[in-house]
């Protein structure tokens, strides 16, 4: 799989404000949109884990505003893995509208017992594709 992934996003009147300007945390998720498309090109999907116990959870986010998304554009969303961890995963992520960039975010996800909480690790055939898409 190559390091980029990307899914093509429409805005619609539901991500907008009165103003027709996207809802800052719209962009949130339009990235978790495109992280789970991401995992699901590679073969893992949401339920792939459930049978673990194991569930993925976002531990920070950090965001940078450029410029705003408006009512109708069509956006390209992307995900790349930057970093791995034992139990851990970075994406750096980006919102674009024909080549110009929206926003760009850092969001850390981790790998949790589903009832408990506590960090579990990455298993391990996924620990080892996120290790191969990593830039």
């Amino acid at each position: 799989m190559s390091a980029e992934f990307s899914v093509p996003i429409r805005v619609y009147m539901e991500d907008t404000d009165a103003g027709g300007i996207v809802y800052y945390v719209n962009y949130l998720k339009y990235c978790e949109r495109a992280r789970t498309e991401f995992m699901r090109v590679m073969g893992f999907d949401k339920g792939a884990f459930f049978g673990d116990d194991l569930m993925f959870v976002v531990s920070s986010v950090e965001i940078k505003f450029h410029r705003s998304a408006r009512l109708d554009d069509a956006l390209l969303v992307t995900a790349q893995v930057v970093d791995v961890g034992a139990a851990t995963m970075r994406f750096a992520q980006q919102v674009i509208r024909n080549g110009e960039l929206l926003a760009a975010t850092f969001v850390d996800v981790a790998a949790v017992h589903r009832t408990s909480g506590h960090p579990r690790r990455l298993p391990r055939p996924l620990r080892t594709a996120l290790l191969a898409a990593q830039v």
